[in-house]
This record gives structure tokens, C-alpha cells and sequence, in this order.
């Protein structure tokens, strides 16, 4: 084909070497196919990536519940919803998983589920409202979530066959960064024309493009030439599930990176009080717009790097990302507690601080998904996946405790108490043995 030489080229220019058709930890059958699959995943994970900035539970879904008239209790739940149903039942997935010799096609039916999800909550949002309304989007997130889950498995199992070790990072930075100039480009939409809080049209049409964007994403992922993969193991799915929690008794290395991920959940679960902070002294759409040009700018502009640096040392990328994530809390309780500051610049400082944890939740994320990528090679690579997303699902729906505890110390209070965890995160991450280098 005349675009494998163009491609071969590219791929090369990104990887900053001459010969990059590197084929460590692969199948020797996938080598003259890297290229090609390289790409096909950066746009597929980039078309979904940008699919979950557009839907994010944490401003889209929280707002548009307030439009239809939800009650606010069931705002509380879709954070956990959308995390810990994509991640809890992963046991059960992975064992089914491990008897497909091909997990390619997993991976386009999740696709397609959380597409039909979208339009159904974007049909909700059209024709209902009030608590029904809410209770029946909450119904759609759980089936977006399981479906998710599906995808979270099979795409980490197809990386690993078709994706060179030293090149993970690379693709999961790149798709990172790419989804982020776009949503950045959203966000200034926002920001210059911003809808009114009752613009139901915007809101339906937001998921219906969203639900596009997870189609086209499975038409893409489809074309990647996937290398049969190993089938041992693929028994009684419950039986073999219960037996890969004892990994997390036996396996020291991967118990310790599971107790690191979960330390650094203060990345995400911190974001949410940086809102509320800034909420205190203005709101507004265009607010929201301002968070979203800074989340989809700190991705854009670091994911890229964070990748880079993974391929080299996701251990070190863990660490760094902790530190600055952790650091970031006390100083913005400084700012927000800093009365001589005037009202509007206190207000835009909030942003800023958004960009920073932006950058610092990118790095987490790009480094602990290279991080277990490389740790181990393929059914084990799988239970690795399954067990980690499990147990972070779990504690995930156990952090809706943190709502009743952050009525008592309010939100300066819990920012705090994150910093304070991801900084112990930090120091585990030291201890993590390097993998990058096996």
C-alpha cells in the first residue's frame, strides 16, 4: 500500500530514530504491522478519549442532571458509577477474555455498547425530566461503565501484541495529547459562546456527537491486524477471577504498584474541590468553559512528554506526577485564603491551578497505564489489568464517604487531606522496581 511507506515514516520521526521497527516483548509475525497499528490505535484512543472529555461526570453529566431537574443526591453518584462499573466487574471480563485468541473484536462491541449508552441518555435528556430523567441517565452511565470495562481489558491485551515495549508510552501520550488540543478547542467554544444552563438542544446534541465519536472509534479499531494471542487459563470464569486476587497476596511488585495507583487517586478525586473553591467566588458557564480550555490544554500540551519520559521510566514518571500533584493542594488553600487578592483575578486563579493538576493527573495516568503494560507479557498482563482495575473500583465506591467527610472539613480541608495521600504515594512509588528495562 502506498500509505505504509508514509506511515513507516512518520512512525519514525516520532520515535525520533532511524530504525524504529523495534520489536521487543511483540510476536515476530506483528513487526512489519507496528506502524500501522500504532496509528490505528492513537485514533481510536484519541476519538474516545475525546469522547470522555465530552461526557465527563465531573462537569457535562453533573451539569446537565441540574438542568433536567435531578435531584442533587444523584449527582454524588456519578463519579463512582462511571469509574467503579467500568473497573469492579473487570474479574469476571478478563477470565471470559482469556479463552479469545482474538480480543480485537471485544473491544469494538464495548465501543459500540457505550455509543448506544450516549444516545440514550441524550434521548432522556430530550424527552424526560425531574428524578425520572436523572434516575434514567444514572441507568445509562451503568451500562456506559460496563461496557467500558470491556474496553479497558481487550485494549491493554491488543497494545501488548501489537505495540513494541519502550513504544506504550508514546501511544497512550500521543492519543492523550491529540483528544486534549481538542477538547481545548471545545472549551474555547464555550467560553466564547456560551450555551444557557437550560439549552437542552446543546446538552442532547453534546452526547449524540459523543456517541458518534465511539462509533467511528470502532470502525477504526477494527482494522488493526491482531496476532492470535494465548487461551490457557480460560476456565470457569468465577473459579479462575477468585484465584487471581491471591496475585495481590503473592505477587509483591504488583500488590505494591496496586497500593501506589490507589495513593494516587488524589489526582482525580481532587479535581472536584478545585471546582468548588472556585465556585465560592464565581460561577457561571463560563467557568466551566475556563476548566475545560484548562484540562484539555495541560493534556495537550504534557501528555506527549509524559509518554516520552514512560518509554524511558514510567516509575519516574509516577513519582514526579505524585509530587507535583500533592505540592499543588497547599498552595491553592494559600491563594484561596489570601484575602487582599481581588476578587476576579482570586476567581482565574483557580483555572491556573486546574492546568497544573491537569498536567500532574496526565502523568499519572499515562504512567501507570505503561507501567502495568510492561510489568508483565500476555494472559498475565491481563490478570494484572483485571485485578488492579478491580480492586480501584472497589476503593473508588468506597470514597463516597469522602462526601460525608468533606461536609465536616469542607473543601480546603480535603484538598489537604489529598495532598497529604498522593505525597504517600510519592514515597511508594520510589520503592516500585523499574520495568521499563527488563
Amino acid at each position: 500500500m502506498a500509505a505504509e511507506p508514509r506511515l513507516d515514516s512518520l512512525y519514525s520521526k516520532i520515535m525520533n530514530e532511524e530504525d524504529a521497527r523495534v520489536c521487543k516483548d511483540i510476536p515476530d509475525s506483528a513487526c512489519s504491522d507496528v506502524p500501522q497499528n500504532f496509528f490505528l490505535q492513537v485514533l481510536a484512543n484519541t476519538l474516545t478519549s475525546l469522547g470522555d472529555t465530552l461526557t465527563n461526570p465531573k462537569t457535562t453529566l453533573a451539569w446537565l442532571l441540574g438542568v433536567v431537574g435531578a435531584p442533587v443526591a444523584l449527582i454524588a453518584w456519578l463519579v463512582p458509577i462511571r469509574e467503579s462499573g467500568s473497573m469492579l466487574p473487570q474479574l469476571l471480563i478478563a477470565a471470559w477474555i482469556r479463552r479469545l485468541p482474538y480480543r480485537r473484536g471485544v473491544w469494538v462491541v464495548g465501543s459500540l455498547l457505550q455509543a448506544a449508552a450516549l444516545l440514550a441518555m441524550g434521548a432522556v435528556a430530550w424527552f424526560f425530566e425531574g428524578a425520572l430523567a436523572g434516575g434514567l441517565i444514572i441507568s445509562c452511565l451503568i451500562i456506559f461503565s460496563l461496557a467500558r470495562g470491556l474496553c479497558s481489558v481487550a485494549s491493554k491485551d491488543v497494545i501488548g501484541k501489537t505495540v513494541p515495549k519502550t513504544r506504550r508510552g508514546r501511544l497512550n501520550g500521543l492519543a492523550t495529547s491529540l483528544s486534549g488540543w481538542l477538547a481545548l478547542a471545545f472549551g474555547v467554544y464555550c467560553l466564547i459562546y456560551p450555551p444557557s444552563d437550560d439549552d437542552m438542544l446543546f446538552y442532547a446534541a453534546l452526547l449524540v456527537g459523543a456517541a458518534l465519536l465511539w462509533m467511528l472509534a470502532a470502525l477504526v479499531y477494527r482494522r488493526i491486524d491482531e496476532a492470535p494471542g494465548a487461551t490457557e487459563g480460560g476456565g470457569n470464569a468465577l473459579s479462575h477471577a477468585l484465584g487471581n486476587i491471591s496475585l495481590l497476596r503473592d505477587d509483591a511488585p504488583f500488590r505494591r504498584f496496586v497500593i501506589t495507583r490507589a495513593l494516587l487517586l488524589c489526582s482525580a478525586l481532587s479535581a472536584p474541590y478545585y471546582v468548588v473553591l472556585a465556585r465560592d467566588v464565581e460561577s457561571g458557564f463560563g467557568m466551566l468553559g475556563a476548566f475545560l480550555v484548562a484540562n484539555g490544554l495541560a493534556s495537550s500540551l504534557s501528555a506527549g512528554v509524559w509518554g516520552r519520559m514512560s518509554d524511558a521510566s514510567s516509575r519516574q514518571v509516577l513519582i514526579r506526577a505524585a509530587l507535583l500533584a500533592s505540592l499543588l493542594g497547599p498552595v491553592v488553600i494559600a491563594i484561596d485564603r489570601w484575602a487582599a487578592l481581588p476578587d476576579a483575578v482570586h476567581a482565574w486563579l483557580f483555572p491556573v491551578a486546574f492546568f497544573v493538576l491537569g498536567i500532574a493527573h496526565a502523568g499519572v495516568r499515562v504512567g501507570r497505564k505503561t507501567y502495568v503494560l510492561d510489568m508483565a507479557g500476555g494472559n498475565k498482563r491481563t490478570d494484572y489489568v483485571s485485578v488492579g482495575n478491580s480492586v480501584i473500583g472497589l476503593i473508588l465506591l468506597g470514597t463516597g464517604l469522602f462526601g460525608l467527610l468533606s461536609s465536616v472539613i469542607g473543601a480546603a480541608g480535603m484538598l489537604l487531606l489529598l495532598s497529604a495521600i498522593g505525597l504517600l504515594g510519592a514515597c511508594l512509588a520510589v520503592s516500585l522496581p523499574e520495568v521499563q528495562q527488563d
